[in-house]
């Protein structure tokens, strides 16, 4: 992951690197940073498993000095709606004020033998700035078991815009490192505070 100088020819080179689409995916990468520099960068290729199919989707996280950027490329297979097979590209720039959580999960196996700076097995990356929230509900309770008064719901709201992960067995240590370095540098981003 390129911090500085070359980072647009590093971002674009890790887009090449992935193989998926890489002249779709850089095209929209590209159209939405525009024309600022490039602080950090990320590029995650997944594939899964649907049924008997194998899907195959790209994310790119990209950072400038105002903006935090979604890109994410999903294939399809020919369907009904299309005789051959397809892609869809969807890109998102969010102010980096407009940021309200930056959290990093990481999965560590042997805790008591773990020493600082050794890469955790996977890391989950969450992002939220308000786009999308989940709402969990269920009945709320006394906690006396013999009562059946109606207390009404109690939940939660969570922030769940963007959530990312990165594994050392699915996607390389090196892909791991680079997972730990963007959210060190979007962190680091949202707590300067740029102007709304």
């Amino acid at each position: 992951m390129a911090k500085t100088g070359t980072a647009t020819k590093g971002l674009r080179a890790a887009i090449e690197r992935s193989g998926y689409y890489p002249a779709l995916v850089a095209e929209a990468v590209e159209a939405a940073v525009g024309g600022e520099p490039v602080s950090a960068y990320l590029v995650h290729q997944e594939t899964t498993f649907d049924a008997n199919e194998v899907r195959r989707h790209v994310t790119v996280l990209v950072l400038t000095d105002s903006r935090f950027i979604v890109s994410h490329t999903d294939e399809q297979a020919a369907d009904t709606t299309s005789p051959t097979p397809y892609a869809t590209t969807s890109t998102e720039s969010v102010k980096l004020a407009r940021i309200s959580s930056v959290v990093l999960s990481r999965v560590v196996g042997n805790p008591e033998a773990y020493t600082a700076g050794s890469l955790p097995r996977e890391v989950v990356l969450t992002v939220g700035w308000g786009a999308v929230s989940r709402l969990d509900m269920e009945p709320a309770t006394c906690g006396d078991p013999n009562c059946d008064a109606d207390h009404g719901y109690t939940g939660s709201a969570t922030a769940d815009d963007l959530s990312l992960r990165v594994s050392e067995a699915g996607d390389g240590p090196e892909t791991v490192r680079q997972a730990l370095d963007f959210a060190q540098a979007l962190s680091e981003a949202t707590a300067a505070g740029p102007e709304a």
